[in-house]
């Protein structure tokens, strides 16, 4: 009786545990059924979130070199404000230095006024000189600044050409999308933390997003590779989750991969 009762109790364990893989390989396929639909919904926008960001980006890049520019000019028109002020206060010296040399009462105060005047003259015709080069360096300025803006200008109406294009794209895919991230929440409770971690780590590594994949052909559904007969035959006794040797994908049969596309429909 005792040998009986352990047989039936194991047969149970067993039963409970396949039911388990079952389960669990059911609720990854259902998961991976989701996920494709977001990505093909994501593919349709391609690469245009990405341009996107890149336009922006060079916007922002343009309008810091123009406020830079802008910056450097503003310096500039300060120092020619200097140098219109030493200039003045030259002048207004050698005014003063000549109405003084009318009153000298020797050759050593007429030679040290005209020192003054000649060094006051100097420093107009260096001010000038400094005026003309700020001048210059702000036209040049004013030019980058005019094809800068040229530049932004163009790269702005690329921006609302895109987006405006993946506005629409997402004003059509948006709902939908939604509605299949719920429903990923909601599947995902069904799934043990383990297994979700398992399965998004191998979502991240295949190109195509296939995690969960059946055989087909007698081969992997994800990279073809070919699955031994003693393999296949593990995989539908649903005893342990499977996973393809060459591509690391998990390995479902037909009766899960039915099953799940059933309750995908139900829900």
């Amino acid at each position: 009786m005792d040998i009986q009762n352990n047989s039936q109790s194991k047969e149970v364990q067993e039963q409970q545990e396949r039911q388990s893989v079952e389960n669990s390989l059911t609720a990854l396929r259902k998961l991976q059924i989701i996920y494709s639909k977001i990505d093909k919904i994501r593919t349709i926008r391609g690469e245009l979130p990405l341009e996107v960001r890149d336009l922006e980006a060079a916007c922002e890049g343009i309008e810091t070199r123009i406020s830079k520019y802008e910056g450097i000019i503003k310096e500039f028109q300060e120092k020619i404000k200097e140098r219109e002020g030493i200039s003045k206060a030259a002048e207004t010296a050698i005014s003063k230095y000549k109405a003084q040399i009318e009153n000298v009462r020797n050759n050593r105060e007429y030679d040290a006024l005209n020192k003054e005047i000649e060094y006051q003259t100097l420093e107009i015709q260096l001010s000038e000189k400094r005026i003309n080069d700020y001048n210059e360096s702000i036209r040049t300025k004013k030019e980058e600044i005019a094809r800068s803006e040229e530049e932004l200008a163009s790269v702005k109406e690329d921006l609302q050409h895109k987006q405006a294009e993946l506005d629409t794209i997402i004003g059509e895919t948006e709902k939908e999308e939604n509605q299949l991230l719920s429903s990923v929440q909601k599947n995902e409770a069904d799934v043990e933390p383990r297994l979700q971690t398992a399965f998004k780590r191998i979502r991240e590594n295949m190109r195509n997003g296939l995690a969960v994949v059946k055989i087909e052909r007698d081969a992997c559904g994800g990279c073809f590779s070919k699955i031994s007969p003693q393999r296949q035959l593990d995989i539908r006794m649903h005893k342990k989750i499977i996973v393809c040797e060459f591509c690391g994908r998990i390995l479902i049969d037909d009766e899960i991969a039915d099953k799940a596309n059933q309750e995908i429909q139900i829900q």
